[in-house]
């Protein structure tokens, strides 16, 4: 199943490009699509640069220069593209084109080149839950073409397809997120058990939590084979507990109701995970929680902590570009937001985890990144970053209310991060 979203908007006015005066379209040769402040809409201007590098047209990522802008051809094509869109472009001649590269060579910034657009898949079951996903609602209004993929199609290899998998609310644990202790005898959830249970039976697998491990497994392979993963909210904790716990049976208690065993830590194995070692397991299925990786605990009566802010690690373009791509922004600190999965305690973290942001004086993090084999995982905690407190129920967020949000830029990142033309880094 494809999917595919555009929403078109104003034309470009030549009054928003604050204090850096255009060149005159005669003149030019090349076009920069500024993302500071001076951008009319941040989210739609990645959509803009994916469609030119699909389009086999040479573009630059000039990393840390005006909020991560960029840079490509001018072209009637690619100007009707912007108008249509509302993303604001600059005409910019070879002069000003080398006054950027030497601003750039001396700074702490680079230039990327982007190569190719990688083929989007986002995860997803076929009868949809009663709940919208942050990056499917970022694809859709940038205007990135995904197709949607589910447990049959990563168990038959179809991930070896794409460049690029994103991961959001699925409880990779097999117990439906807990949502028995809430919402129990509501037509949604009996549908999700009963879909899931069928589509056990039918992949050959005695229990959803032994299929979801099995999945885990072929997503991690999909990393280790090069695959760039992407995860938000529940599917970054639960994807690394399924790894952990091949032979453990930690859904036992949503099973039957009776508490886990009580060595079930003690028996997992964090070398198979991602992202996340140590961690203990929530042993009561009366509490929301899946494990004390969430620092929020948003669920847990009791143990729930506040909202904060958190703020963007600085990272060296030239020798870190990686953190540096994921990272680029016009806003360094944004403010946090919920999800069953909300942040991570450091403690919890891998060694070798890189964290791209956190909130000051907190034991958690936000936003981690790290390499499997010959491929990168991104783990952002949260549901929506523009709705705090996002209930089962509540209308989808409209982004074109919210053209500049820098949590949808940090989504965006990671969709424009596999385009980046590789070279031997020093992280």
């Amino acid at each position: 199943m494809k999917a595919v979203g555009r929403t078109g908007g104003l034309a470009v006015s030549a009054d928003l490009l604050g204090f850096h005066p255009p060149i005159r379209p005669s003149a030019a040769q090349s076009l920069l699509l500024p993302m500071d402040d001076a951008q009319t809409d941040h989210l739609k201007a990645y959509g803009l640069t994916y469609r030119v590098v699909q389009a086999g047209i040479k573009a630059e990522w000039l990393l840390n220069y005006r909020g991560g802008s960029f840079l490509m051809p001018d072209g009637p094509a690619i100007r009707r593209d912007a108008a249509l869109a509302g993303v604001s472009v600059q005409g910019v001649d070879e002069a000003a084109v080398t006054a950027v590269r030497g601003e750039v060579e001396a700074s702490n910034m680079d230039a990327v080149p982007l190569e190719k657009a990688p083929r989007v898949a986002v995860y997803v079951p076929p009868n949809a839950p009663p709940w919208d996903d942050a990056v499917t609602m970022a694809l859709q209004y940038a205007g990135i073409a995904f197709d949607t993929v589910w447990d049959f199609e990563v168990l038959s290899g179809k991930l070896a397809s794409y460049d690029w998998l994103h991961l959001h609310h699925e409880d990779f644990t097999g117990q439906f997120s807990k949502f028995y202790l809430i919402y129990a005898g509501t037509p949604w959830l009996a549908e999700m058990v009963r879909f899931n249970a069928d589509a056990a039976k039918r992949l050959g697998f005695g229990t959803v939590p032994d299929l979801k491990k099995a999945v885990a497994r072929k997503i991690r392979d999909y990393v280790s084979n090069g695959g760039f993963l992407f995860a938000m909210c529940t599917a970054t904790e639960t994807l690394d507990l399924a790894l952990a716990a091949a032979h453990v049976d930690i859904a036992a208690a949503f099973a039957d109701g009776t508490p886990m065993d009580p060595d079930a830590d003690h028996k997992l194995d964090w070398s198979q995970a991602l992202a996340f070692s140590g961690a203990r397991l929530e042993p009561s299925p009366q509490v929301a929680s899946f494990s004390d990786i969430d620092g929020h605990q948003v669920n847990a009566p009791g143990r729930r902590q506040p909202l904060g802010a958190f703020k963007l690690f600085n990272f060296s373009a030239k020798i870190d570009p990686v953190p540096t791509i994921l990272v680029q922004n016009h806003r360094q600190v944004i403010p946090d937001f919920y999800g069953l999965t909300t942040s991570f305690l450091r403690d919890r973290l891998k060694p070798g985890d890189t964290v791209l942001a956190d909130e000051e004086g907190a034991p958690w993090v936000k936003y981690v990144n790290g390499d499997h084999g010959k491929g990168t995982w991104t783990f952002f905690g949260g549901h929506d970053p523009e709705d705090q407190q996002h209930q089962i129920g509540d209308p989808p967020t409209d982004l074109s209310l919210h053209p500049h949000s820098p949590g949808y830029r940090l989504i965006l990142n990671n969709v424009l991060f596999p385009a980046a033309k590789k070279r031997e880094l020093k992280t």
